[in-house]
């Protein structure tokens, strides 16, 4: 094996998820970017399910990126990494149909969530999609208690951290010209949530 490969355990469990919540979205052809790419597993699964698609992984972190390289590097329809820190404007990337991001935005502080919507929009094409994955607080459901363990947890890493309100990211989509079309449970309290241009 590869020593650059890191494996993130979770991303393992959730990815065969992710392709069936993708099934019905992703189409056969097509331009996507990966924000956070982390270890690259992602990416790497994916694109062996959507060889007509052209997959564009991303991350700020050197050691991510040799990851994620380490994993992608015998895919045909896997970009480079590319070096994408979301407060950094605006983006250093072409139009894209799609802008995927898992696992980011409660890991880092809101600055990150608002410059990541803000700059999705507008690398995406007229027609494209931006969809999140990871847990949300939402309005009038009960947040699980994993959740409200795991956000006591982050916030005490860092108070900047912490699980986020569904409602106040769906205003920032609004804000920056996308419309939140679907919410999907995924497996252990998360959800996929997808939003697409006005």
């Amino acid at each position: 094996m590869n020593e650059d490969r890191l494996d993130f355990p979770a991303t393992s469990r959730n990815r065969d998820a992710l392709v069936d919540v993708l099934s019905g979205r992703l189409p056969k052809e097509g331009r996507l970017l990966e924000v956070a790419s982390g270890s690259g597993q992602h990416v790497a699964w994916f694109a062996t399910r959507w060889p007509g698609v052209t997959f564009v992984p991303s991350d700020p972190d050197p050691r991510h990126r040799a990851s994620i390289a380490a994993w992608t590097d015998e895919l045909p329809n896997v970009e480079a990494p590319i070096d994408l820190d979301v407060l950094r404007s605006p983006w250093a990337i072409d139009l894209v149909d799609f802008v995927f991001c898992a696992n980011m935005i409660h890991i880092s502080p809101f600055a990150c969530t608002e410059a990541l919507i803000a700059n999705a929009a507008t690398v995406l094409s007229p027609a494209g999609r931006l969809w999140l994955y990871g847990p949300f607080v939402q309005a009038d459901v009960e947040t699980a208690p994993s959740n409200l363990a795991f956000d006591a947890s982050l916030r005490e890493r860092n108070p900047a951290w912490g699980i986020r309100h569904l409602d106040e990211v769906t205003a920032l989509s609004d804000q920056a010209g996308l419309t939140r079309t679907d919410v999907v449970a995924m497996p252990a309290n998360n959800l996929f949530v997808a939003f697409e241009r006005r």
